[in-house]
C-alpha cells in the first residue's frame, strides 16, 4: 500500500500512535477479507462488502494522513 511513501510510513508508525492504530485495523480488516474470500472464516457477500468497504474509507484517511504529513 502506497509504495511511493514508504518511508514516510515508516516513520509515522513509530511517531503517530493514531496513524499506526489506522494502519493495523487496515492490515486486520485486509486479513480478515482474504480469510471471508478464501472461505477460511465464514461469511456472506454483504458482509465481506461491508469490510471492503470499511478497509477503503480506513485507506483513504490513511492516505490523507501521509498527504498532510509530506507537505509538512
Amino acid at each position: 500500500m502506497f509504495p511511493e511513501y514508504r518511508d514516510l510510513i515508516t516513520q509515522l508508525k513509530t511517531t503517530d500512535r493514531h496513524f499506526l492504530n489506522l494502519f493495523d485495523q487496515h492490515n486486520e480488516l485486509d486479513q480478515k477479507i482474504k480469510n471471508m474470500e478464501s472461505h477460511i472464516e465464514p461469511a456472506s457477500p454483504v458482509e465481506i462488502e461491508t469490510l471492503k468497504k470499511e478497509k477503503l474509507a480506513l485507506k483513504d484517511e490513511l492516505y490523507g494522513l501521509l498527504r498532510k504529513a509530506s507537505v509538512a
